[in-house]
């Protein structure tokens, strides 16, 4: 996927085999995605063993942020308003596990990173 690289693939790889195997885990977001123009944005964690479906926390900009998966292959395809793609933050550092984004965007309304 353009949105990743390959260290930022097999960590997220890895953590969805973690939660395949039934274990409980709540990791640092790896990857951000987000809208140039539009305030989507994405904070994923895994993937599953085919290397499309992501999982993570989803603000569609609507004030209801949500935990889901997503097809990577779809967002590639996403055009915002403007036409602007999708693009993944080179700078963002997670700087707590995902359970805590959640509760952050819950309150918040949406996801402030």
């Amino acid at each position: 996927m353009a949105f990743l690289t390959e260290q930022q693939r097999d960590q997220m790889l890895a953590n969805g085999a973690a939660r395949a195997h039934g274990r409980a885990v709540d990791p640092y977001p790896v990857v951000k995605l987000y809208t140039l123009d539009a305030p989507a944005c994405w904070l994923l964690t895994e993937l599953d063993a085919n290397g499309d479906r992501a999982y993570g926390l989803t603000d569609a900009g609507t004030g209801f942020p949500e935990l889901g998966h997503v097809s990577l292959s779809a967002l590639e395809s996403v055009r915002g308003p403007t036409g602007l793609r999708i693009v993944a933050d080179p700078h963002f550092r997670a700087r707590q596990p995902l359970s805590g984004y959640v509760a952050d965007a819950q309150r918040d309304g949406s996801i402030n990173d």
